[in-house]
């Protein structure tokens, strides 16, 4: 069973991303300065530990394209085998979107990356697609993960997710690969896609209860019902 948060998370979120992205496109002064600000002491600090960078763009692909399609892969063969349909779907539709999302916003809006970075992309940010496929692999293993564990279970899993999607993210920003708001960008859309995704997923059928002197489950009749052979003969004294 996945866990469906609430509609009202996905709307706020969507709400937000809208929002982020107007301001991103109109370069709105404060989240220009922002952005300036906060990539230049990254510069900074990236241009006196040379070792450190090298290390995170190893670390950043781990949330690459390629390497989050096959996250999504094995899961659904996963499902496939076990045969539980709705986690199967689930992972399929968020190993499809959030690529072909992203994308589709790299293409249509222009948003030129941080000039001189670390690494060289060539393409539009807004919003990162690596911080969006950390994000997304993040909570959909918790939803997947929500009624399957107790309540530590599920503090480890929603921990584990938001560290891992603030690490990759940060990695994006060191590495001057994108803007601060380009991550925040992709959180607010992964928010509101991927619940909005477990909310699509097929339910599982509830088991139907017999009826009233219908067979039950062992074979039996089921209580209330006539016993075997009909109805008692009528007293005639």
């Amino acid at each position: 069973m996945i866990a469906r948060p609430p509609l009202a998370v996905s709307l706020a979120a969507l709400a937000g991303f809208v929002v982020l992205m107007a301001l991103v496109v109109t370069d709105w002064a404060p989240i220009e300065r922002l952005d300036l600000a906060v990539s230049g002491d990254f510069r900074s600090y990236g241009a006196s530990n040379p070792d450190m960078i090298s290390f995170v763009r190893t670390a950043t692909d781990v949330a690459a394209t390629l390497p989050f399609v096959a996250y999504g892969c094995a899961a659904v063969l996963y499902f496939a085998v076990t045969r539980q349909r709705a986690a199967l779907v689930f992972c399929a539709l968020v190993t499809a979107a959030i690529p072909l999302l992203w994308g589709i916003m790299h293409w249509a809006l222009h948003r030129p990356r941080p000039l001189d970075g670390f690494v060289f992309v060539d393409s539009n940010g807004f919003p990162s697609g690596h911080t969006s496929h950390a994000a997304a692999v993040g909570l959909a293993a918790a939803l997947l993960l929500w009624h399957r564990v107790g309540r530590l279970g599920r503090t480890v899993a929603v921990s584990a997710a938001v560290l891992f999607a603030l690490l990759v993210g940060a990695t994006r920003i060191a590495l001057l690969a994108h803007w601060p708001t380009d991550v925040l960008g992709a959180y607010l859309l992964t928010l509101a896609v991927v619940p909005l995704l477990a909310r699509t997923a097929p339910r599982p059928h509830a088991p139907t209860a017999p009826s009233p002197g219908g067979p039950s489950p062992g074979g039996g009749r089921s209580p209330g019902g006539p016993p075997p052979g009909g109805p008692p003969p009528a007293d005639q004294s």
